[in-house]
């Protein structure tokens, strides 16, 4: 909390003695402590296009490509995008701006972002559990990628014979057989047999597969030499790994447009079928869609957008990155289905069967279809290491996202050792992870995937996101906000969004998952109890947060229920721009106890009306530092040039910087109850005067508050 001169939570700005050597007063002086210099500097993107590419690379991964294809071949083809668009119109896109718009005007993490709504900080912490689980699973199918881009490397695909040591005597690679129901292809054994050496099931997690575990440790170290000297350097690695996906798509449609049964599996794609839009789910996969393929509530984000310039038109990168998204979603499609069509007509069987989703289309569809091409291993390596770079950008965004608000929160310990921190959470999440490589891993990765940091739980988590800015911080403001940073106001579409339509589609979508949620079965395997109480015990390690630092707070506060409830509740009077070094320098305006023992709120000790008046001599305190954010206004008088009477800020604004004024300063005696303070009173006419043509300025909300509830 801020008092007179002293140090505030977090902060360390203190006021200089000002008199000099014969007792006379000197200038006026407001710096910042020498540790606060020893920081290093916050970094920003180094190239112009660096945000963008990072964007671009984070939010198109694994289900461009394998998810959103399925989805749309199942839910009507092109009736699907219906649903698909309107819910990319009203809710992913709002949330992608507001995401982004929030990170670039605060230039802070996904934590101390929430110094904008304090109340909702639970927000930013359950964002950095999710995120940290979701680091720890997804990497894992990067893993297993390495291993099938490794084992591509020969003349002869090992999935593509029955001559392994793993295969059984139930193996076969005639895949135009049609009763394979005592069967096993060769590719699915593969898989199972060799890759995994799958159990069967949960309770049997075997030992540790040696394999995965070095494909496993060669992605976290691909991970950390991506983000390890900060967004400098990894601006300069997206411009291959988010641009490399694309050569290898293009390549691979012309490849599979060629192939014979193209044609209708494309045609399948695209053609609509609309009474699919009658049923509750394809609108449902729609949605969940959009949430999960663009990267929302995981802080990462914000994280991309705080590097950015505070004057980057964040509006026109948020448009065009969501743009890119869908579009490459729609393009993949095309590739995907040329291939199954080709699966189909070589399988003799239906292009519904054919067609797969996920893990499945990666690693048992399309291996299977490149046995089928001439010279099949080049297939296999343009198609596998494509899937590592769709990966490998999505994985170190989400955790550079993650390391960017622990050390934002904490920069005097972490910045400095950067390197070192991200090597640590490398090694703890590699370990952590070995749990999803044993022979019963893939258990393991499932109940990952279906509870730890997808469904309920994000949703969960957007929903507060969105109502804290718009319902809580002020959409009017934030408009102001986008406004001070793009220099005009985005249309009214966007406020609708944030305040009704967005919302609303995430609490429908949120509510229409839990009804719908049932047990966790991964093909005729059904976990068992104890598996599904650890998955949600994940699931609930986030969501609790949100509501649990409400009350954390809420206990943290003095006074009656009602006072504590209007304190939290009320959104900040001012936010300013934190400096370069992290929040720990910001002047914060909303932090601090009800009745200060120091400061008591009391009737004969109230905050005066006006700072900045000549009634009210301006103490000069750690809250109004004179700083780059926050500059004073240079006097024609030389004379007064150390010493400006108030800084300028967006509640004293500096309306006569040339005003010549006369500095007295005065310092009284330090107490326990009177700690140090100076206090500046001018003899000439004040910066902001009132006068006859002029108004006196309404009080600002923190001005004629007791000091408990000015500083929240």
């Amino acid at each position: 909390m801020a008092t007179n001169g002293t140090k505030t939570d977090g902060q360390v700005t203190e006021l200089n003695e000002v008199a000099t050597n014969k007792d006379m007063p000197g200038p006026l002086e407001v710096a910042p402590d020498r540790q606060m210099n020893e920081l290093p500097e916050r970094e920003t993107w180094g190239g112009r296009f660096d945000f963008l590419l990072s964007c671009v690379g984070y939010a198109i991964g694994l289900g461009n490509v394998w998810r959103f294809p399925y989805l749309c071949g199942k839910n009507g083809g092109g009736a699907f995008l219906i649903p698909y668009f309107l819910t990319l119109v009203f809710a992913g896109m709002p949330l992608f701006l507001l995401e982004t718009a929030l990170g670039q005007y605060t230039s802070i993490g996904g934590l101390g972002v929430w110094k904008l709504a304090p109340v909702f900080k639970g927000v930013g912490l359950a964002a950095a559990v999710l995120s940290f689980w979701l680091n720890i699973y997804y990497i894992v199918i990067i893993s297993w990628a390495i291993y099938y881009l490794y084992n591509s490397f020969t003349t002869e695909l090992p999935w593509s014979s029955c001559n392994n040591a793993w295969n059984t005597e139930k193996c076969y690679t005639n895949h135009s057989i049609l009763d394979t129901t005592n069967l096993t292809s060769s590719v699915l054994e593969f898989w199972e047999r060799n890759m995994h050496e799958m159990t069967d099931g949960l309770e049997k997690p075997g030992q540790i597969r040696v394999p995965l575990a070095i494909t496993l440790a060669i992605a976290w170290v691909l991970v950390y030499f991506c983000i390890w000297k900060g967004v400098s350097w990894t601006g300069k690695v997206v411009y291959f790994s988010a641009t490399y996906p694309y050569f290898m798509l293009l390549i691979l449609f012309i490849r599979g447009v060629t192939l014979p049964g193209a044609k209708e599996g494309i045609l399948f794609y695209i053609t609509p079928q609309f009474e699919k839009l009658k049923e509750s789910e394809v609108w449902l996969d729609a949605a969940t869609q959009i949430f999960f393929s663009y990267g929302l509530g995981l802080g990462s984000l914000i994280a991309l957008g705080s590097y950015n310039p505070f004057k980057n038109n964040v509006y026109r990168d948020s448009i065009i990155v969501c743009c890119i998204n869908s579009c490459t979603s729609m393009f993949a499609g095309f590739v995907i289905f040329s291939i199954v069509g080709f699966m189909s007509h070589v399988t003799k069987r239906p292009i519904a069967d054919v067609a797969a989703s996920g893990p499945g289309l990666a690693f048992l569809a399309y291996p299977q279809a490149v046995t089928e091409l001439p010279v099949s291993p080049l297939w296999a390596i343009l198609f596998f290491s494509m899937l590592l770079m769709l990966g490998i950008d999505s994985q170190f965004c989400t955790v550079e996202g993650f390391i960017t608000a622990l050390v934002d929160e904490f920069p005097r310990a972490l910045r400095g050792r950067r390197e070192i921190f991200i090597a640590v959470v490398c090694l703890v999440s590699y370990l952590i992870g070995l749990s999803n490589i044993t022979q019963g891993g893939i258990y393991v990765f499932k109940l990952f995937d279906y509870y730890s940091a997808s469904g309920m739980c994000l949703l969960f988590l957007v929903f507060f996101e969105c109502i804290s800015i718009s319902w809580f911080y002020g959409v009017n403001k934030f408009y102001d906000n986008i406004e001070e940073m793009i220099g005009y106001r985005p249309c009214i579409w966007w406020k609708m969004c944030w305040v009704v339509f967005t919302p609303l589609i995430v609490g429908g979508v949120f509510l229409f998952s839990a009804i719908q949620m049932v047990p966790l079965k991964m093909g005729e395997y059904v976990f068992p109890a104890w598996g599904q109480g650890v998955g949600w015990l994940m699931a609930l390690s986030s969501m609790i947060l949100i509501p649990g630092y409400m009350v954390y707070m809420y206990l943290g506060l003095k006074g009656t229920y009602k006072e504590r409830l209007r304190i939290m509740l009320r959104p900040p009077a001012v936010v300013r721009r934190p400096q370069e070094n992290g929040p720990e320098q910001q002047a914060e305006t909303n932090v601090a106890e009800l009745s200060s023992p120091v400061n008591p709120a009391s009737p004969t000790g109230p905050a005066p009306a006006n700072p900045a008046s000549p009634a009210n001599p301006t103490p000069v305190t750690a809250a109004s530092p004179v700083t780059p954010a926050n500059p004073a206004p240079l006097p024609a008088n030389p004379a007064a040039a150390a010493a400006p009477a108030a800084a300028v800020s967006p509640v004293n604004p500096a309306t006569s910087p040339t005003a010549n004024i006369t500095i007295t300063t005065t310092t009284t005696k330090a107490s326990p109850a009177n700690p140090i303070a100076t206090t500046v009173s001018p003899t000439g006419p004040p910066p902001n005067p009132a006068g006859p043509t002029e108004p006196a300025k309404p009080t600002s909300p923190t001005s004629n508050l007791t000091n408990a509830e000015a500083n929240v």
